[in-house]
């Protein structure tokens, strides 16, 4: 009996301390704490809550502080387009900025008529994990491994791979920018949406090495250069790379490339009433 009542109490003292303490750290919150911005919390529930990091902020949490301090245009959010902007623009009080829209592209032509494998790979199908030996299996050590790492983590399932190479549907990309990261090659690049020419090609290889590695590549021969009416295309480390800024989309450049692999393309906007949900 003893025994029972030094339990009883002992289980009391600790439920009054529990208590005691609860109320003073209640009391606590009550005078001392610090309320949070209902600006903020309106700004943080119009953002779509991808955390893609596409806005230069580490994820929304982030962005919507720096929107509630002034320090961020509203318009910085690419998934949430055209929406979230004029939504951030009339909490914030400011102009509506339309946002930079951007798309996803591959810069790889690599298919699987174009190029082989230089050895046998048996492992998990992970581009991550091809890539660490010895560059990956396939002859271009520049180009897609086409394991789809960057489909997996597509948030509007706008990727897949085709022929062997990971290939973007830009009608539901969404500019959130997480293949580009996720691609251990790094030939994702977020291109402006009214891109009228792309290069189909990552390689820095010199020109013979390139074509033995890939019959569609860049051959860094400057034509393409030479031609360009706007000086918007230029030859770095062995590969035609283009200036959005000066781009016309004349085309000249894509009639003389010997290999194929400049292009011209379209982009459409994404459907009306497209959702990732």
């Amino acid at each position: 009996m003893p025994m029972l009542i030094d339990i009883l109490t002992a289980f009391a003292v600790v439920v009054a301390v529990g208590l005691l303490f609860g109320i003073l750290l209640a009391l606590f919150i009550r005078f001392f704490g610090v309320e949070e911005d209902e600006k903020a919390k309106n700004i943080r529930a119009a953002l779509p809550g991808i955390n893609c990091g596409a806005c230069g902020y580490k994820g929304c949490n982030d962005y919507a502080e720096a929107l509630a301090k002034g320090l961020a245009k509203p318009n910085l959010c690419i998934p949430g387009a055209d929406d979230t902007a004029r939504e951030l623009s009339e909490i914030l009080g400011v102009e509506v900025e339309e946002p930079h829209d951007v798309v996803a592209f591959v810069h790889c032509n690599g298919v699987c008529d174009a190029t082989f494998d230089k050895s046998l790979y048996d492992g998990i199908a992970s581009c991550k994990a091809r890539a660490m030996i010895y560059g990956g299996p396939k002859s271009c050590t520049y180009g897609c491994l086409g394991c789809g790492d960057c489909a997996r983590v597509c948030i509007s399932h706008a990727i897949s791979v085709e022929n062997g190479v990971a290939r973007v549907d830009t009608a539901r990309c969404v500019g959130c920018g997480m293949c580009a990261k996720e691609c251990p090659k790094h030939i994702i690049s977020m291109i402006p949406q009214e891109t009228a020419t792309v290069v189909y090609c990552s390689s820095k290889d010199k020109g013979a090495d390139a074509r033995k590695a890939c019959k569609n590549a860049c051959i860094g021969c400057k034509k393409c250069e030479k031609v360009c009416p706007e000086q918007a295309i230029a030859v770095k480390d062995n590969c035609a790379v283009i200036d959005y800024t000066k781009c016309t989309g004349c085309g000249v450049c894509t009639e003389g490339c010997p290999t194929g692999c400049l292009k011209k393309v379209h982009f459409p906007d994404l459907p009306e009433g497209f959702s990732l949900s």
